[in-house]
């Protein structure tokens, strides 16, 4: 476990001397935490704990420059500033509070500023300079190369992420529910411009405390400035082209891929399989019926994503800790399939059979058994024309099976036998569906119509009748099919029963 761990960590963390995205990310923190305290309040006690916030989060990012020396000294400057905050918040306590925090700043992070003239002109550029330094820097961050393997490394598994939720958004309703609080117009609501305004001030404000820069002296001797110059360096290669599908991006992928999978595979669970009541005017018609099809376009997504990712020979397929977040994946996706499958049987209980309904069953097991089979070529080791040619075939023994199948007959003996006039549930039958399946429903026809009381319709028994005659024109030695003689046959065995009824 502990090696696991290690290893992740290792592909999670390619390079750890940048820290510029948490910096960013603690100076937000503390602007939202400057808006809960400030905004639109009379402050008083909050500014203290606001500056003890500034204090703490400035010595996690500068700890490496204190000695203990300085590190005592800046905090008994810090809480000498705090203590006329605390007794009462007027406009000298506030200053005092101010120079004391950059003050202590100064101390703990600067120690080459020595004598009274070089300190004041570095607090005078912390003063004057440092809120105007937050936009520089933010400009310049997307230029760092840290910072730009960061948005690399994220880009693919946040946009992926994005699709698989709005699928799921798509096939699960509490889902949808969960994002609909994600509304922007919702978070529009809470935000002006004088609020946002606030934000960038706190951000320049916080942001020296931060990302601690002092203006250096520059001397040059005569010895360095003699010496000559070094030819410049040949240019980076391209760090997003490199890292964009590379093994951590990879990873990042996989553990968010399965974390979402596991959420829609809980709730399919808890509704599905559990049989939990569902939300508030959701039936478990419409629950099957708008999740099946999402849910397959969410496989095949899934399965191409992996076909990309472990292409074969690439440095994914060989990772120990890749290769079974893959499989549990592909597995999540398999139980997907088995989540739409039983969807579709539940809407077609309801709703009955049709020939689109028949294919989408088909295409599912197809979907499952690619899936299986994706599975099969990483763990076998096999290239992607085995995969294919082992698809292909799947599909040519599927396609002969549907050639010998009599769906017509099935799907019409199907809605008749579970209609509400054979079985009591369900829906009635629809006569005139099945008069538009051809004459192999005519025994399901028949059926129907002795189970519907009272006379059929003249124009249900002029079709009925034109079927007949349609069925016994395809009994001539021309157009003579062995399934039309086994439906010659059993409509007669049928009419030779109903005088004995």
């Amino acid at each position: 476990m502990t090696s696991l761990a290690s290893t992740i960590a290792a592909e999670l963390h390619p390079i750890r001397h940048s820290s510029i995205p948490t910096k960013v990310g603690l100076a937000l923190a503390l602007a939202g935490l400057a808006d809960w305290l400030f905004y639109g309040e009379r402050i008083g006690l909050s500014l203290t704990l606001f500056a003890i916030a500034l204090a703490c989060v400035s010595v996690l990012f500068n700890h490496a420059a204190l000695d203990q020396r300085r590190a005592v000294i800046s905090a008994a400057v810090l809480a000498a500033g705090l203590v006329p905050a605390v007794e009462e918040l007027n406009a000298l306590s506030f200053l005092i509070l101010t120079m004391a925090l950059v003050i202590a700043l100064l101390v703990a992070t600067n120690p080459d500023a020595n004598g009274l003239g070089e300190r004041a002109r570095a607090l005078g550029n912390l003063v004057l300079l440092g809120p105007f330094r937050f936009l520089l820097d933010a400009r310049q961050l997307f230029d760092m190369s840290a910072f730009t393997r960061g948005i690399a490394l994220w880009l693919l598994p946040a946009a992926l992420s994005t699709v698989f939720v709005a699928l799921f958004a798509a096939a699960n309703p509490v889902i949808e529910q969960w994002v609909a609080l994600l509304n922007p117009k919702l978070i529009l609501e809470y935000i002006s411009i004088p609020r946002a305004l606030f934000w960038i001030m706190m951000l320049a404000l916080v942001w020296p405390f931060i990302h601690v820069r002092w203006r250096r002296k520059t001397v040059v001797t005569t010895d360095v400035a003699d010496r000559p110059v070094p030819p410049p360096l040949p240019p980076a290669a391209p760090i997003v082209s490199a890292e964009f599908l590379g093994p951590s991006t990879i990873l990042r992928s996989l553990i968010l891929f399965n974390l979402l999978f596991a959420a829609q595979s809980i709730l399919d669970g808890i509704y599905l399989w559990g049989h939990v009541a569902l939300p508030a005017n959701m039936t478990y018609a419409a629950y099957a019926h708008r999740g099946a099809y999402p849910l397959i376009a969410t496989a095949l997504l899934a399965a191409a994503f992996v076909l990309v990712a472990m292409r074969p020979g690439g440095a994914a397929e060989k990772s120990n800790v890749i290769r079974p977040l893959v499989y549990l994946w592909v597995g999540q996706n398999v139980l997907l399939v088995a989540s739409s499958i039983l969807r579709l049987d539940l809407y077609v209980d309801i709703y009955m059979l049709t020939y689109w309904r028949i294919a989408a069953f088909i295409w599912m097991g197809l979907v499952a058994l690619g899936l299986i089979l994706i599975v099969a070529r990483i763990a076998l080791d096999r290239p992607n024309r085995w995969l294919i040619s082992a698809n292909l075939i799947a599909l040519m023994i599927v396609l002969y099976g549907c050639s010998l199948m009599n769906f017509d007959a099935l799907i019409a003996d199907y809605n008749v036998s579970h209609s509400r006039e054979a079985s009591g549930e369900g829906v009635q039958v629809d006569i005139n569906y099945l008069l538009t399946l051809g004459p192999q429903a005519l025994p399901a026809i028949d059926k129907a119509f002795m189970l519907r009381p009272g006379t059929p319709e003249s124009c249900l028994v002029s079709r009925r009748d034109r079927l007949v005659e349609q069925q016994r024109q395809d009994l001539t030695w021309r157009s003579w099919g062995f399934r039309n003689w086994r439906l010659g046959r059993r409509l007669e065995a049928q009419a030779a029963r109903q005088p004995a009824g």
